[in-house]
């Protein structure tokens, strides 16, 4: 019986978005862990799925529902564990890697900016399993754009619901909020989770992450 619990975030730490844009924001995070709940609580039972076909039925609204909801519960943990606790100067080795990929940190607020403002769901700065580099990720829905075996390693909610309430039209404003929230500790932690795994798993990551760099910073 799955029975998950959405994670509680101190939202008091949040600088230039009201308790209430957030909270209303947090209520449609608690919903998607409740439909998750109820969709990993539904037994499969043959006769119940005779129609299975990629148009419309059963199984198909099942899985459909079950992907949207289940990213819809990650990227919501992800994103508000990365913007609450305060810890907003950026620092540490996710700074330096993200300064050496993108020419300058500048560069890459830049580029995280119109990412977020090209896209109605997501942006994510994420390593990509291919080749160990950032990438900075858009995505329309919880269930369109993701990318398999993509670390996340810092995520920005651009859907409407996230800022209209503060921000009205003006999206801009709100990404640079959001911005000026970061938490880096926890991006840190997260960067040196990936690096972690890559030491564990043997990959060859001298491509772009030495081995030096690993021994340095895990």
């Amino acid at each position: 019986m799955y029975n998950m619990k959405p994670e509680v975030f101190n939202f008091n730490s949040v600088k230039g978005i009201s308790q209430r844009q957030l909270n209303e924001h947090y209520k449609l995070y608690v919903g998607y862990v409740n439909i998750l709940n109820q969709i990993w609580n539904t037994d499969y039972t043959p006769q119940n799925y005779t129609d299975s076909n990629p148009t419309y039925s059963k199984m198909r609204s099942l899985k459909l529902g079950e992907t949207y909801a289940l990213n819809g519960v990650k990227l919501h943990n992800l994103y508000f564990k990365n913007m609450t606790g305060g810890n907003t100067t950026p620092h540490g080795p996710v700074l330096n890697s993200i300064i050496n990929q993108f020419s300058s940190y500048d560069n890459f607020l830049s580029y995280l900016t119109n990412v977020g403002l090209s896209m109605r769901g997501w942006a994510i700065l994420s390593i990509d399993s291919l080749d160990n580099k950032f990438h900075i990720i858009g995505s329309d829905l919880h269930d369109k754009g993701s990318v398999w075996i993509s670390y996340p390693i810092l995520v920005m909610d651009v859907y409407e619901h996230a800022y209209f309430m503060d921000f009205g039209t003006n999206k801009k404003e709100y990404i640079s909020t959001f911005i000026k929230n970061i938490n880096w500790t926890v991006v840190n932690k997260r960067f040196q989770k990936y690096l972690h795994l890559l030491q564990i798993l043997n990959i060859n990551h001298n491509r772009y992450i030495p081995y030096e760099f690993l021994n340095r910073h895990i």
